[in-house]
């Protein structure tokens, strides 16, 4: 028992890392203040012991140092004034809750007059109130930790800060909302005329410049702070663990959903994560591509979350009904580009294919109308095993897809895993009368449940070797990012063979690839430089940039 209890906790040691995927650090003022201006003005505020009277002093501090922009629009110090006033104004509208108010908010000037300072709400859904998100502003926080890169900072005006929602499910407000929790990067301004100054929020996914006293500005963004910021309260390590090891209990956790508000206009990218990961693995990679304003003019992201322990199948046939409704939601959408990593590239590859009967015939000598079985379990095996392509997809990448699986299925550890996992599906009339009803040459008969996501990664599994003998749809591009280690080795099943660690390069190629790149990567080729600079130039490529 000792032994086993080793082994699974090396197993689970192995999957999750020990370090968190990011850990969040407040920095004090006095890090935060960088020129002459912003620190005489920490001094005065100290001396203004109202929030009216502090919030009165900002407001000049921003409308002098805006005057002076306008008077020199190159001035870095300047900009940097106002960024730094407006990004306390921030803080003093959180602390206050003044977001809560709609009269504007009258407030002490310079020279005997006031000021009349007003909130300008970018919420436009009717059951959402700005005083549903805490503002944060970006300049306040540091980030570290395994899923946490180089800060992705675009200079420019305007303070880039965080948004937080509140208490609040957002899921059941709308469907595909980033999650029951917000986290999102806006950039604040405040735009003056005369003693009257509104403050606005502007999505910089949306919004490249800003206009300012008849100049136009790079408008300033932080595209790292919101994700980061997730990681570290989200936790979603544990959820992880629990999605792989519990699949049964988390498999209503599966979800489609936007990781920014909907466009029309612009092409969803759904990233779709692997065995043992979650939306979390992409952080990293969406960090970057969001530095790239290429990218932003023409792209949105999506992900798929979902239980990593079911097999792979069934996770499919959930995706492929939540595409449905998505498409019911937004009827207006582009074809989507699919970029699914390990397992989730075996997902991906579903999406594009037509299983006609050939897999259900491969498991099953009758067709579904005539098993013996409840209707619960035939529309779970239908679902899995008779799908058609999409027809929404215009492009697909699998990063260290294991499309034939992976030998590390069939190791110890491997077994372990497919131990512990055990059942995939809660109930136990589905798995005895799927397991009845297959072929008598079927492997299923060998088996006790239904294959769960480790036992669909032996290389002898019946379902992703009958799908390997199908075609995608013609006229879906697909690109392969294949990791090799660095220690070579051959391209077939002839040892040593080539491998990332994980999947062998056997199982990761595919024929007809319009592109397949080897990079010096072990598996999590989608966290190497190389093959995020390969997937930037994919999705560049495919709108017919540079």
């Amino acid at each position: 028992m000792a032994t086993s209890i080793l082994c699974m906790v090396c197993l689970l040691v192995a999957l999750s890392g020990c370090t968190r995927y990011s850990k969040v650090v407040q920095q004090p003022m006095s890090a935060v203040t960088a020129t002459a201006e912003q620190k005489t003005l920490q001094k005065t505020l100290r001396s203004a012991s109202q929030p009216i009277a502090r919030l009165g002093l900002l407001l000049h501090a921003a409308d002098a140092a805006r005057l002076r922009l306008a008077a020199n629009p190159s001035s870095t110090t300047a900009q940097s004034d106002y960024n730094f006033a407006v990004s306390r104004i921030v803080e003093l509208i959180e602390k206050q809750n003044l977001a809560e108010r709609v009269a504007p908010v009258v407030c002490p000037s310079e020279g005997g007059n006031q000021w009349s300072f007003s909130i300008k709400s970018p919420v436009t859904h009717k059951e959402v109130h700005l005083s549903d998100f805490h503002l944060m502003p970006a300049d306040r926080y540091t980030f570290k930790g395994k899923l946490v890169g180089s800060r992705k900072i675009k200079r420019g005006l305007g303070a880039p800060i965080i948004v937080v929602g509140k208490d609040m499910d957002f899921t059941k407000v709308d469907r595909f909302a980033q999650g029951k929790q917000i986290f999102y990067g806006m950039t604040a301004v405040i735009r003056f005329q005369g003693r009257k100054c509104e403050f606005s929020l502007i999505d910089p996914l949306d919004e490249e410049s800003v206009p300012l006293d008849g100049h136009s500005y790079p408008l300033a963004a932080d595209f790292q702070a919101p994700l980061a910021l997730a990681l570290a309260e989200l936790n979603m390590e544990k959820k992880e663990l629990g999605g792989m090891f519990k699949p049964d209990q988390y498999i209503e956790s599966a979800r489609l959903a936007r990781l920014q508000p909907y466009n029309p206009n612009k092409i969803p990218v759904l990233f779709i994560h692997g065995l043992g990961n979650s939306p979390a693995t992409w952080v990293p990679l969406i960090d970057f591509l969001r530095g790239d304003e290429e990218i932003r003019k023409h792209y949105q992201f999506w992900f798929f979350s979902y239980p990593s322990g079911l097999p792979y199948p069934i996770s499919a046939a959930i995706l492929r009904s939540q595409l449905d409704e998505i498409r019911q939601h937004h009827p207006d959408h582009k074809d989507l580009v699919v970029l699914g990593h390990s397992m989730g590239g075996m997902i991906s590859r579903l999406l594009i294919t037509d299983s006609g009967m050939t897999i259900w015939d491969a498991a099953y000598d009758k067709p579904p109308e005539e098993l013996s079985i409840q209707e619960e379990t035939r529309r779970l095996l239908k679902d899995a095993l008779i799908f058609k392509a999409r027809p929404d997809i215009s492009r697909v990448i699998y990063a260290s897809a294991s499309h034939r699986g992976s030998d590390d299925a069939t190791s110890f550890l491997g077994r372990l895993g497919s131990r512990v996992i055990g059942n995939p599906v809660a109930k136990d009339n589905i798995n005895e009368e799927a397991i009845a009803s297959a072929r008598p040459d079927s492997r299923l008969k060998t088996r006790r449940h239904l294959p769960n996501s480790i036992d669909v990664l032996d290389p002898d599994n019946l379902f992703h070797r009958t799908v390997d003998t199908l075609p995608s749809k013609p006229g879906i591009p697909f690109h392969s990012i294949i990791g090799d280690r660095g220690k070579g080795g051959n391209l077939d099943r002839t040892k040593p063979v080539s491998s990332d660690g994980i999947v062998p390069y056997w199982s990761s190629h595919i024929e007809g690839a319009e592109s397949e790149l080897i990079i010096p990567s072990e598996h999590w080729s989608i966290l190497h430089p190389l093959g995020m600079a390969e997937i930037k130039r994919i999705l560049i490529h495919n709108v017919g940039g540079r």
